[in-house]
């Protein structure tokens, strides 16, 4: 029975792999806008209910895995970070090595991370993808930090630190972007450039 399983599982890994190289492929020659589902499936030579039943998100999500993989690689780098070495710092680290961030990618992940980066539509899919990931990487910075995972400032830093890929990954220097945003949420918001202290703003008290 385990065989089966291991069996079907292997085809269905091996189905969404083709229909992922062929979408990237298409989107590549055609780009994103000049590509039908039915075209990926016939392409793909599986029918368009085979393709909607790998990608249920259909066209956006194609070219992209279940999100799972950023959950456990952002999680293992607050867990595993090196004795000494901040929550902060572990995440930047993360970060700098993947996606938009990095040139040191295989070819393949380069012309995807290009696409992704171009296409106004798997941004948005990929953002989303990220935002997945916040209960995990809240649980695992309230862990590390000895807070509870529903604490609104562990949330917070959470989505803010998950929302960097988006925001700073169509800068014109992706990694500054990177740098410049986890400096702000290490130090918090610097002093104003006059050298006065920028204050909160405050709800005035009630008239007597």
């Amino acid at each position: 029975m385990g065989t089966t399983m291991g069996r079907r599982e292997r085809k269905k890994a091996q189905t969404r792999q083709a229909l992922s190289e062929t979408a990237l492929r298409l989107f590549s020659e055609h780009g994103y806008d000049g590509v039908t589902v039915a075209q990926i499936a016939e392409e793909a030579d599986v029918s368009i209910a085979t393709l909607f039943a790998h990608v249920p998100d259909g066209k956006e999500a194609l070219i992209f895995d279940d999100g799972a993989e950023r959950r456990v690689w952002l999680v293992a780098a607050v867990r595993d970070r090196p004795p000494g070495q901040s929550v902060m710092e572990a995440l930047r680290r993360c970060m700098a090595a993947r996606g938009p961030f990095t040139d040191d990618l295989p070819p393949e992940l380069r012309r995807k991370r290009d696409l992704i980066v171009s296409t106004p539509a798997l941004r948005e899919y990929s953002r989303k993808l990220w935002i997945a990931s916040e209960g995990a990487l809240a649980e695992a910075i309230a862990a590390e930090s000895g807070r509870d995972p529903s604490d609104m400032t562990v949330r917070a830093l959470a989505r803010y630190v998950l929302e960097i890929p988006e925001l700073a990954g169509t800068e014109p220097d992706p990694l500054a972007a990177l740098h410049a945003i986890f400096d702000l949420l290490e130090s918090g918001w610097p002093e104003s450039p006059e050298g006065g202290q920028v204050r909160p703003l405050r709800t005035p008290p009630p008239a007597e």
